[in-house]
C-alpha cells in the first residue's frame, strides 16, 4: 500500500502546480462583456471584454416632418467611450455639430445627449423646405463610422373653400373657412386679416374657430354675422409658419345677380389680379370693337357724302 502512496502524492502535487500555472489559458469569452473567473496567486479575479463603438439596430433612417415645425434626428451609438459624435449635413458637407458644440451661424441647429439611451439627437427647429435631405452621424473612430438620417419636409396645402370673390347681401352671415390639409399637425395658430388689420374676435361680433378633421386637414373659420358694406375687402387666412391663402368679399345692398359667382382657386389675391386683368382685357377689347364700328361707319358716311 506505501507503494502507491508516493505516486498518488506525486501526481496530485503536479496536477495542483499545472492549475496554478501562470501558463495556463482561460477560454474566450462567449459573450461581450462576460465575466471570466480564473485562478491565480492573489486568488480568483474578473476580466470583462468591451466591444468598440456600434450604432444601435433602432437607430431610424427616415424622419418625416411639416414644414414649419422641428424635426428630431436619434442617433443612438452603444459603448461610445471617449469617442466624439458630429452631425453633418450631405448636400454640402457642412459640419453642423460635434457633441453638444454647433459649428454653423443657423441657430435652428443643435445637439444634445440622452446619457440613458446613448443617443446623441440632432434638431432642426422651424424646418424649412431646403432643409430636406441626408445628415451624417458619424464616430470619431479610425476609420470613421457613419449612419445615414434622410430628413422629408411635407408642405401643407393652404386654400379658401369656395369661390374666390364672395358676394353676399347686406344683414346676412358669412363664413369663410380655411382648409389646411397635407398637414401632419395642427397649426398653433391661425390669423385672420381684413386688409392689413388683423381681426380678433375680442370685443367684437367676430367669431374665430379652428376644427380638427383627421386624419390631416385642419378648418379655420372666421364667422361674420351680419355683413354691412363696411366688411367688404380683402380677408387673408394666415397659418402659423405656412403660406397665406385670401379671398374678397363684395357686400352688395340689393338682390344679389347669380352671374356674380365665380371660380375657386387657391389664392384669391391671385384670382382677383386675374379676374381684373380679364376684366380689363375684355373691356379693352370692346372698346376697341367700339372704336372700329365708329370709324367704319364715319368712313362710309363721307363717302356717301361726296
Amino acid at each position: 500500500m506505501q507503494v502507491w502512496a508516493v505516486p498518488r502524492a506525486l501526481r496530485v502535487a503536479l496536477l495542483l502546480l499545472l492549475l496554478t500555472s501562470s501558463n495556463v489559458i482561460a477560454p474566450p469569452p462567449t459573450d461581450a462583456g462576460e465575466d471570466i473567473g480564473a485562478s491565480g496567486r492573489g486568488g480568483r479575479h474578473r476580466r470583462r471584454a468591451f466591444p468598440g463603438p456600434h450604432f444601435h439596430p433602432t437607430s431610424p433612417t427616415n424622419v418625416t416632418t411639416q414644414l414649419g415645425a422641428h424635426a428630431y434626428l436619434p442617433c443612438r451609438i452603444k459603448n461610445l467611450g471617449n469617442k466624439s459624435v458630429s452631425w453633418i449635413r450631405n448636400r454640402d458637407s457642412h459640419i453642423l455639430t460635434v457633441d453638444r458644440y454647433t459649428f454653423i451661424s443657423d441657430e435652428r441647429f443643435t445637439s444634445w445627449h440622452e446619457a440613458p439611451t446613448q443617443t446623441w439627437t440632432l434638431q432642426v427647429r422651424y424646418v424649412q423646405e431646403r432643409d430636406a435631405g441626408s445628415y451624417e452621424c458619424q464616430v470619431s473612430t479610425e476609420p470613421k463610422m457613419s449612419h445615414f438620417v434622410q430628413l422629408n419636409v411635407i408642405t401643407p396645402s393652404v386654400t379658401i373653400a369656395g369661390v374666390s370673390d364672395l358676394y353676399v347681401k347686406s344683414g346676412s352671415t358669412v363664413n369663410i373657412k380655411c382648409v389646411i390639409s397635407d398637414a401632419l399637425e395642427e397649426p398653433t395658430y391661425i390669423f385672420w386679416y381684413h386688409g392689413e388689420r388683423r381681426v380678433v374676435s375680442a370685443n367684437s361680433d367676430r367669431i374665430l374657430s379652428v376644427d380638427r378633421i383627421p386624419p390631416d386637414t385642419s378648418i379655420g373659420t372666421l364667422t361674420i354675422p351680419s355683413v354691412s358694406l363696411a366688411d367688404s375687402g380683402n380677408y387673408t387666412c394666415a397659418p402659423a409658419s405656412l403660406q397665406m391663402a385670401s379671398v374678397m368679399l363684395h357686400v352688395l345692398s340689393g338682390e344679389l345677380p347669380a352671374a356674380m359667382q365665380r371660380g375657386t382657386t387657391t389664392s384669391a389675391t391671385k384670382s382677383s389680379s386675374s379676374s381684373s386683368s380679364s376684366s380689363s382685357a375684355s373691356s379693352s377689347s370692346s372698346s376697341s370693337g367700339v372704336l372700329v364700328v365708329l370709324l367704319t361707319t364715319a368712313v362710309w358716311l363721307m363717302r356717301s357724302s361726296t
